[in-house]
């Protein structure tokens, strides 16, 4: 199940150059490096007669300001993928946003229509998040959200794209899965979020979720797939509402 393993970044600090240090302050390990310098100067292509001490320091202080500038190239680098990570995260929960998820499933309708393989959309909807929030506080609903995100993400498997389209909606990308086996997967789904209701503050909270399926078509955009997906989701929606008896007990 492919979701963002992003850890908590602290706040970016802005990469400056270090001053360069004072050759007086040379360390053993500079002093050696010095030393290297003068037994291999035809490398730099400076005499022997003209590797004075005012040379030779200018070159350690070069050298020393081009391996701070590798570690701060190095960390530029670590800081910039953390932060591209974290721009594809949902700020509540630890999937996907919708950028990243538009994106990921662009690539899934090219890949399908490259190998000519089914791949489908679970596009998912917590009901009654509005009630959870005015009746027990809006902490009760961002967990009720949390707590869905983890049993959809324990019930998928590695190849699954799970994101959190917006409010109390979710994607599932299911790659190689046709019509029937993406209805499979979310009746599935819907099982288990039935059987693990939750718990808060020692109170049960049954979450009901509807869903709609659609097939990856070829040559369809993902905000077109996106918008057939909410209607069968609707379209689900209306039916749990006309027939009770299908919500969670």
């Amino acid at each position: 199940m492919k979701v963002p393993t992003t850890g908590s970044v602290g706040r970016a600090q802005p990469v400056r150059r270090k001053s360069v240090r004072n050759a007086s302050s040379t360390s053993a390990s500079d002093t050696s490096a010095i030393r290297n310098i003068s037994d291999n100067t035809s490398v730099f292509g400076i005499p022997p007669s003209e590797m004075t001490p005012r040379v030779r320091s200018a070159i350690m202080m070069l050298m020393t300001e081009v391996e701070n500038m590798r570690k701060e190239l190095e960390f530029a680098h670590r800081k910039i993928s953390e932060l591209e990570k974290l721009a594809d995260q949902d700020a509540l929960i630890s999937v996907s946003n919708r950028r990243a998820f538009v994106r990921e499933m662009t690539r899934m309708i090219s890949y399908s229509e490259r190998y000519g393989i089914h791949s489908s959309l679970l596009y998912l909807d917590l009901n009654d998040l509005k009630k959870i929030n005015d009746n027990y506080g809006h902490a009760a609903g961002d967990a009720a959200l949390l707590h869905l995100a983890d049993v959809i993400v324990k019930n998928l498997r590695d190849s699954d794209i799970i994101g959190r389209l917006g409010g109390d909606e979710f994607g599932v990308i299911l790659p190689k899965a046709n019509e029937k086996m993406a209805r499979a997967k979310a009746e599935h789904l819907i099982g288990k979020i039935e059987k693990k209701p939750l718990m808060w503050k020692g109170k049960k909270l049954h979450l009901n979720v509807a869903y709609g399926i659609y097939p990856l078509q070829l040559g369809e955009s993902a905000d077109q797939a996106l918008d057939n997906a909410d209607k069968n989701m609707y379209l689900h929606k209306q039916d749990m509402k006309k027939n009770p008896e299908k919500k969670s007990r």
